[in-house]
C-alpha cells in the first residue's frame, strides 16, 4: 500500500523522463491511495497537456478516467485538519500536505516525483519513493 501524489499519474499520461518508473511503482503496489483532490490536480495537468496540444480532448476524458480509477480516493475532509497543521509548521501549500497527512495517517509510504514534496514527507518521518532522478 502506499500514497500516490498526482504528478505520478501525470507521469502515466504523458511521457516523461520518469514515467517508466512511475508505471513501475503503480504495478507494484496492489493498494494505491491518494487524496481525492487528485482527481483535480491530474484534471488541471491533463487541460495544460491539452492546450499544449500533447493531448486531444477525446484523449484527455479517457486519461482522466483512467488515472482516477488506478487510485482509492480519500476524502480530503478527512485530512484537511491535520494538512493545515503540517503547512503551517513546514511553510508548505496545503493541498500538497495532504498527501503527507495521508501517509502518516496509514503508516505508508508516498510515491512521487516532487522534489519539494518528498523533502517535505521525509521531514515528517514518511517514507518516499522518489521517481524523478538528477
Amino acid at each position: 500500500m502506499a500514497v500516490f501524489d498526482a504528478n505520478v499519474l501525470v507521469g502515466l499520461i504523458v511521457d516523461l523522463a520518469w514515467s517508466d518508473r512511475a508505471r513501475d511503482s503503480v504495478a507494484a503496489e496492489s493498494v494505491r491511495t491518494a487524496p481525492s483532490l487528485l482527481a483535480v490536480e491530474v484534471g488541471n495537468a491533463i487541460w495544460r497537456n491539452v492546450r499544449s496540444g500533447a493531448l486531444s480532448a477525446d484523449q484527455a476524458g479517457r486519461a482522466l478516467t483512467h488515472a482516477i480509477a488506478i487510485v482509492a480516493l480519500e476524502p480530503v475532509e478527512d485530512l484537511a485538519a491535520q494538512a493545515l497543521r503540517i503547512a503551517i509548521e513546514r511553510d508548505h501549500p496545503v493541498y500538497d500536505c495532504c498527501y503527507v497527512a495521508l501517509a502518516m495517517r496509514d503508516s505508508v509510504p508516498l510515491v512521487t516525483a516532487d522534489r519539494r514534496l518528498a523533502a517535505l514527507a521525509e521531514q515528517a518521518g514518511v517514507t518516499v519513493e522518489m521517481l524523478a532522478t538528477g
